[in-house]
């Protein structure tokens, strides 16, 4: 019994090496197109026993097959390392925020109302560690430094950059990590500052519609 195993085995080993050979040949004929050479070069890597036969080991192998996956990261071992800013000129200084992981990806959040930057930048210690996909449980353990009105900016930022964080690592976009897409469009709301003459009134809201 072990004996006809043994000659099946080798048998299906010398044909694979027979195949390897033949689709290596191929690959490497001038006269082949290269749409062809594409196809011929995924077909020897799709299967771990075949490429193997090409003179790859098992460890490399498993590397060349899996070379085109997209890892933006390993979301299990994440951790939040530093947390930086810079402000903008909306609103007089509106600050965003940045999350950085010990894996290369970054979250950007922005510090609701222009408020100051100093109420995100006080969580930094509270989350230095911590693995931005907990998204939940981090934020359970800052809301208490939030409020109604601008002192939530800096809770506001740090969830906002955690969903971004928890997208790139995913690699799905934020709204599919809170349920799905709803809707194709939503309308838009955007605060105009007053004026003293409804024709500069007039000049603000234009501004706003069309710049």
């Amino acid at each position: 019994m072990k004996s006809i195993i043994k000659q099946i085995t080798e048998s299906n080993r010398a044909n694979e090496l027979a195949e390897a050979e033949a689709i290596k040949a191929e690959i490497n004929d001038p006269k082949t197109k290269d749409n062809r050479r594409d196809f011929l070069k995924k077909t020897a890597i799709g299967g771990i026993s075949l490429a193997g036969m090409m003179g790859l080991s098992i460890s490399d192998t498993l590397a060349e097959t899996t070379s085109n996956v997209k890892r933006s990261s390993n979301p299990s071992d994440l951790k939040i390392t530093d947390m930086r800013y810079c402000l903008t000129d909306v609103m007089g200084g509106t600050a965003i925020i940045k999350i950085y992981t010990n894996q290369g990806i970054h979250g950007l959040g922005e510090v609701r109302d222009a408020a100051d930057v100093r109420y995100a930048l006080m969580l930094k210690s509270r989350i230095l560690g911590m693995n931005p996909c907990n998204v939940e449980m981090i934020f359970k353990s800052i809301k208490q430094f939030g409020g109604p009105a601008r002192q939530a900016g800096g809770v506001c930022a740090v969830e906002m950059a955690l969903w971004d964080l928890c997208g790139k690592a995913y690699g799905v976009p934020a709204w599919q990590l809170l349920g799905g897409r709803y809707r194709d469009k939503i309308r838009l709301y955007a605060d105009t500052p007053e004026s003293s003459s409804p024709a500069e009134q007039e000049k603000l809201i234009k501004y706003r519609i069309n710049e």
